[in-house]
Parts: C-alpha cells; sequence; structure tokens
C-alpha cells in the first residue's frame, strides 16, 4: 500500500470523525457523556469490536 492510499485512508477516517459533531454537536455530547460513563472493560470490548470489524472489512477489500 503505498503512501498516497494511506494519507487517502486518513483523509477518509478525519471525513467520518467530523461528520457527527458538524451534523449534530448535541448528539455527539450525549455520545461521549455515555462513553464517559462506561466502565474500561466495556471501552476495552467496544475497541476489540471496532478492530475485529475494522480487520474483517480489510481483508473483504
Amino acid at each position: 500500500m503505498g503512501g498516497d492510499k494511506w494519507l487517502a485512508a486518513l483523509a477518509l477516517l478525519l471525513i467520518m470523525e467530523g461528520l457527527m459533531p458538524f451534523l449534530s454537536p448535541g448528539a455527539w455530547r450525549q455520545f461521549f457523556a455515555k462513553l464517559l460513563a462506561m466502565s474500561d472493560g466495556q471501552l476495552r470490548f467496544l475497541g476489540l469490536a471496532s478492530l475485529v470489524c475494522g480487520g474483517v472489512l480489510l481483508m473483504l477489500l
């Protein structure tokens, strides 16, 4: 994977990360308030689920 593809992937990540606070800042704040209330184990599970889903999607591509 060349450097251009890595930069394109980073750009898409930043676009996706910026959509929610731009479109609905109130819902974004509520979402992060719920994340802050979660235990470490719950956050780790969400992180693991995200890693697995991303890895599977990457393998399919």
